[in-house]
């Protein structure tokens, strides 16, 4: 159901605001509290067995999920006092904080440019510092550029596209909760010993946040892909093969469709090959895909707007 606080002037505001000013330091950032919090509860999590750390992860994810909830309820009635053009700027700043479209496109940018210059060791440092967990120290070139494309994708639904998603089905605090969700999957939802059961619920539930953004970011994808240079046939073609040859049940929508617009090869090794057989990625198609971004939440959001009708 459509929110009736989401606010179309919130909403361009906050991506207009993202773009002039970007993210706040950690210091001020109330994502960076919230991974700060789930860090801190983690430290305490049961080590042994398989139902303490399930319900352990289970407790702190939706307890999490709750209390962003109950501040963003308490956010959203402190905004309704004010006059409508300072709750549309104020909604659109805590909106701006659930989604970074200006703070992925610069990382992508800077990897680019690393390797332009054929610094493979920075390349590789900036991707593992901004943009992926595994380990980057073996990866060539072209590795790196695949890696970068495939982050851009992924991000594009997890990190812009979701949280808009959800702010218009139910404002700030859906948004909020998302952010929580998407966070506590990041940092418990791996599948090492540690977080194997820890992370269960977690990494579960944010699969089921993403399931509509994540389609939807690979429609965008697709129709973006009418930008000179790229393949709309092969962003749908290559969806409809590869999306499903991913572990995750989402990732592989925005990032096989990606593959088919750029026309690229993306490999991660052992673990799936999207779009086999075109070219493998170079620097400049970094630059391509950061294009593809913008246009991919643009049409996000007029997708939003119009087929949610928000008035």
């Amino acid at each position: 159901m459509l929110s009736d606080t989401a606010s179309p002037v919130s909403l361009l505001l906050a991506l207009i605001l993202d773009q002039v000013l970007g993210e706040p330091p950690n210091r001020f950032h109330p994502v960076a509290w919230m991974g700060t919090a789930i860090g801190i509860a983690r430290r305490w999590a049961p080590r042994q067995g398989r139902w303490g750390p399930l319900a352990y992860g289970a407790l702190l994810v939706l307890g999490g999920t709750a209390g962003a909830i109950g501040a963003g309820l308490i956010l959203q009635q402190l905004l309704f006092l004010l006059p409508w053009p300072l709750r549309w700027l104020g909604e659109a700043c805590v909106l701006n904080i659930t989604f970074s479209l200006r703070g992925l496109a610069h990382a992508s940018g800077e990897i680019r440019q690393a390797l332009e210059v054929k610094d493979l060791e920075e390349a590789r440092r900036l991707l593992s510092w901004h943009l992926v967990s595994r380990d980057t120290s073996q990866l060539s070139a072209s590795q790196v550029a695949a890696a970068t494309v495939e982050s851009v994708a992924e991000n594009a639904s997890d990190g812009v596209v979701a949280p808009l998603f959800y702010y218009v089905l139910g404002g700030v605090p859906a948004a909020l909760a998302y952010r929580f969700v998407n966070t506590a999957d990041s940092m418990l939802g791996y599948r090492d010993p540690t977080h194997f059961w820890l992370g269960k619920v977690p990494a579960r539930l944010d699969d089921l946040a993403n399931l509509l953004p994540a389609r939807l970011t690979a429609l965008c994808i697709v129709l973006g892909a009418l930008i000179p240079g790229n393949d709309m046939r092969q962003a749908w073609r290559i969806w409809q093969q590869d999306a499903r040859r991913t572990a995750s049940p989402n990732a592989g929508h925005p990032m096989s469709s990606m593959a088919g617009a750029l026309r690229v090869e993306l490999v991660k090794i052992g673990h799936y090959r999207l779009g086999a057989g075109q070219p493998p990625p170079a620097a400049s198609d970094i630059t391509r895909a950061v294009y593809l971004l913008y246009a991919t939440t643009a049409l996000a959001v007029a997708l939003l707007v119009l087929l949610l009708g928000i008035p």
